[in-house]
């Protein structure tokens, strides 16, 4: 009787553990599947922020020029210098 009761359990217990495996399996790829997409929008991300940052060389750039092409027009010109005999 008691072989009979402890097999019974220990077979109940075996089934309700398989029963529990595939909710985890289940949550295992959901979990996957979001790292993935996490991946990709980290991506998406990172090219923005490259894109943003070029973006931001290159007005610092036109800047610097347009910076310097006011200096020139603001100075007055610079006389010839003498020839030395």
């Amino acid at each position: 009787m008691r072989k009979t009761l402890a097999i019974s359990m220990m077979l109940a217990a075996a089934l309700g553990l398989a029963a529990c495996d595939k909710k985890s399996e289940d949550k295992a790829q959901d979990a996957a599947a979001h790292k993935e997409q996490a991946q990709q929008d980290m991506a998406k991300a990172q090219d923005k922020v490259n894109d943003a940052a070029k973006e931001n060389a290159d007005a610092a750039k036109a800047q610097a020029e347009a910076n310097e092409a006011a200096a020139k027009e603001a100075a007055p010109a610079a006389p010839a210098e003498p020839a030395k005999p």
